[in-house]
């Protein structure tokens, strides 16, 4: 049975992945103005925007606190059985490879999941992987206006068996410039080494 069920979160992380890859070969990024995994936005294309959540200590938080950075968002859940800790650790490595400059850059995980995934919970999810990733969750509200202003697709997948669920979802990294504009959204499947590559050629261009 543990099998199965492990196989079964496999599976619905999969599909999830596959929605995203789906998304951005079909269009997806063409419609945001993207071309590429981290290239420019079109005039006029508006992803990313205000918003106010609370961190792992509770405190309140807004866009505007990390004005004046570079951010990496991810949007995810702390039962994620696959895609998340993936992506999570592409990040990781991608700022370890920076060296001193990942310093200009703050990576943010973003739980899509609030209902689970409280303050403290999301707290140590993300300290699991980097010490330098703040999470952020907030009442269901928030976490929805958050999502549609970055454009992300989320849903619960559950199941009449039991009361446990997962969460479908698209799975791309964006990154925000100082100005809290989007200035790269990187494709699920990117390496930490195309990461680094890109946000190096980023941050020497700013």
């Amino acid at each position: 049975m543990r099998r199965v069920r492990i196989a079964a979160y496999g599976l619905l992380a999969v599909v999830a992945a596959l929605w995203g890859g789906y998304w951005f070969t079909n269009g997806g990024a063409k419609r945001l103005g993207l071309d590429g995994d981290a290239l420019g936005v079109s005039a006029g294309v508006t992803v990313g925007g205000p918003f106010k959540l609370v961190d792992s200590a509770g405190k309140p938080v807004s866009d505007t606190d990390f004005r004046g950075k570079w951010m990496l968002v991810y949007f995810g859940y702390s039962f994620c059985p696959d895609v998340c800790p993936t992506e999570l650790q592409v990040i990781a490595s991608a700022l370890d490879g920076l060296g001193p400059d990942a310093a200009k850059i703050i990576p943010i995980f973003i739980t899509i999941d609030p209902e689970r995934d409280t303050p403290e919970i999301i707290g140590g999810y993300v300290k699991l992987f980097d010490d330098r990733l703040i999470g952020l969750t907030g009442s269901v509200a928030d976490i929805a206006a958050v999502a549609r202003a970055y454009r992300v697709y989320y849903a619960k997948a559950e199941r009449k068996d039991t009361t446990q669920y997962l969460m479908d979802h698209s799975s791309f990294i964006y990154l925000m410039g100082p100005d809290g504009k989007l200035r790269g959204l990187y494709r699920p499947g990117s390496t930490a080494q195309e990461l680094t590559a890109t946000l190096r050629t980023r941050l020497a261009g700013s």
